[in-house]
């Protein structure tokens, strides 16, 4: 995450729901790692559930202090809709 986008918390939580267009949410931890704040465990298979590829824009927007709502655009531009699909429930995100 860009250092100037983790400015607007008290403290990083440890981890996010992300949440997709469909309303569908995905938890992943959160790491420090060479002073920046990364997505951890659960994006690697966050990523591969949502087949996010090499071109694809993904944005994030924060909804609350612990949600952040996650939109993919493939390299046309286009948004990418996914359907909550089957995935580990490890990384489900309780509502």
């Amino acid at each position: 995450m860009p250092v100037d986008f983790t400015k607007h918390f008290v403290a990083v939580p440890t981890e996010f729901k992300l949440r997709n267009n469909t309303g569908c949410s995905w938890k992943v931890t959160v790491k420090l790692m060479n002073g920046r704040v990364t997505l951890d465990q659960g994006w690697a298979t966050y990523a591969a559930v949502h087949q996010i590829k090499i071109g694809y824009m993904v944005t994030f927007k924060l909804l609350t202090p612990d949600t952040l709502k996650v939109i993919i655009f493939d390299d046309d531009g286009i948004e990418v809709v996914n359907k909550c699909g089957k995935h580990d429930e490890a990384f489900a995100a309780k509502e």
